[in-house]
């Protein structure tokens, strides 16, 4: 026996194996109807007349943070005034004890801004001392919010109803779509 007719069936069944393959998958049946290809769908566009449109409402809630104040008058003006005031008088009347002649009337007046200055810081203090009763809550609202319309729509003498995110006005843009209808064929 040559070589050429030793590998001849090797050839042949290598040659083989995919055309094999094809009938040994697991998941292999006979059908006896052929396959049925997709179909471009048959689709047009035409308008309806709107009949109602109603809003369809939903509760949401958020929650915000807040400052609560328990008891505390607020003045806007005038609050750190008195204590400026006082402050520079104090610090006058120690000032003007330091030194003599010129210079004595420069420490009045130093003493005088530095004990204003004093006073507003002490002054500011007890402002926000005062609003310190003050905090931070959080709190829950409800408001009503549109999510969408209920729209009952007439097209060819048939009322449909769907429910859209807008308000489509007095007519509406549909979508037709015509297929044949397929249980008929388990009839036959």
């Amino acid at each position: 026996m040559t070589a050429a007719t030793r590998l001849l069936p090797l050839i042949l069944i290598a040659l083989s194996g995919p055309a094999l393959a094809q009938y040994a998958g697991d998941d292999y049946e006979e059908q006896d109807s052929y396959p049925i290809s997709p179909m471009p769908e048959n689709v047009s566009f035409g308008y309806a007349q709107v009949l109602r449109a109603d809003e369809v409402v939903e509760t949401q809630r958020t929650r915000a943070t807040e400052e609560r104040c328990d008891d505390v008058e607020y003045r806007q003006s005038g609050r750190t005034t008195g204590g400026t005031v006082i402050g520079a008088i104090v610090g006058a009347a120690l000032g003007n004890q330091v030194g003599d002649g010129d210079g004595r009337k420069a420490a009045t007046v130093v003493g005088a801004v530095a004990g204003g200055v004093v006073g507003n810081n002490i002054a500011r203090n007890r402002v926000e001392a005062e609003s310190r009763g003050c905090r931070l809550v959080e709190v829950e609202r409800e408001a009503p919010v549109i999510v969408g319309y209920d729209v009952e729509y007439m097209y060819k003498g048939e009322k449909y109803v769907s429910r859209l995110p807008y308000d489509p006005g007095n007519r509406l843009r549909i979508r037709v779509s015509v297929m044949p209808d397929d249980t008929g064929t388990e009839i036959r």
